[in-house]
């Protein structure tokens, strides 16, 4: 599930959306802290999910909050991933102002390498992009096939926009290839469920 920002919505630097792109049964909410949407409550409430939020455990005050996928037994529940898709200043007001996250477990990583997004700068190095967060907790979940098809569209994202930025030779090949990857990577898939 994304929770929005308003300010995050139109940016073309999003990354968020590429959750969507890629995940099958993803949620989109924009965020209203006195009026959430009835729909995501619901989804929160459902019984069949376990509602987590991802976030960097160093913003989290109640430590026994936290969860690590490994270990944490969901039984015959999904795991319903909850990601804020803001600037690190609206994601952290999202977090401590919206009472539905309060009670949920929170999902928190460290970061194996630093962030490969460069359409804005994060306020710390080892702050991640919405999307490369998602790569990372889909992968410890076990769904290598997922993560690795975020991870590559992200690239394909990325590189785009980045030569809609600057126009260079070079930025062209790098997007091409990257292209290519995010191709065989679906081919691949394709011709092995034949």
């Amino acid at each position: 599930m994304l929770l929005l920002s308003d300010n995050e919505i139109l940016k073309p630097s999003n990354t968020g959306r590429l959750i969507a792109d890629t995940v099958k049964q993803t949620f989109v909410f924009k965020w209203h802290r006195t009026e959430p949407d009835p729909q995501m409550l619901t989804l929160l409430q459902d019984a069949n999910f376990q509602p987590m939020v991802v976030f960097p455990d160093e913003y989290v005050d109640d430590k026994t909050r936290l969860v690590e996928l490994r270990e944490h037994q969901f039984g015959e529940k999904t795991p319903l991933l909850i990601f804020i898709d803001g600037s690190w200043r609206e994601a952290k007001r999202i977090f401590r102002r919206s009472e539905y996250l309060q009670g949920l477990p929170v999902v928190s990583i460290t970061p194996q390498r630093l962030s490969q997004y460069m359409m804005r700068k994060a306020s710390k190095d080892n702050h991640l992009s919405t999307a490369e967060v998602a790569c990372a907790v889909i992968e410890d979940l076990g769904d290598k096939f997922a993560s690795t098809t975020l991870s590559l569209w992200f690239e394909v994202f990325k590189e785009s926009y980045l030569l809609s930025k600057t126009r260079l030779k070079t930025d062209i090949e790098l997007r091409e290839q990257a292209i290519l990857r995010y191709q065989n990577h679906v081919e691949m898939t394709v011709k092995n469920e034949k």
